[in-house]
């Protein structure tokens, strides 16, 4: 079953930035990577850094605090292979990105 929220409007997560917004009761981080997004849990399993604040280069996100790096079309971690990070369907309606939080 799919839960769809709507989290934010394509303005607001511009080309080449990570945004960090709430959804529900989770904190999640969206990424703009040339138009297309990508959403990830916002919080980085490592020590609970803030992902949406983290510099996106390419599709590899790095957590501000400690250096983590992450795909954000996938979810892995660059480093070690075992280590995938949550990651949520995005879609586009209109001017409106929504992510399924039940995926």
């Amino acid at each position: 079953m799919s839960n769809w929220i709507r989290i934010a409007s394509v303005e607001e997560c511009s080309p080449g930035n990570a945004c960090e917004l709430v959804a529900g009761d989770r904190i999640i981080a969206l990424f703009n990577v040339d138009g297309e997004f990508h959403a990830l849990d916002g919080i980085c399993p490592h020590q609970g850094g803030p992902l949406g604040k983290g510099k996106l280069t390419g599709c590899i996100v790095t957590c501000p605090w400690h250096g983590w790096q992450f795909d954000v079309q996938t979810g892995q971690h660059q480093t070690s292979v075992s280590l995938l990070h949550s990651k949520f369907p995005v879609k586009v309606e209109g001017d409106s990105v929504l992510v399924d939080l039940d995926a």
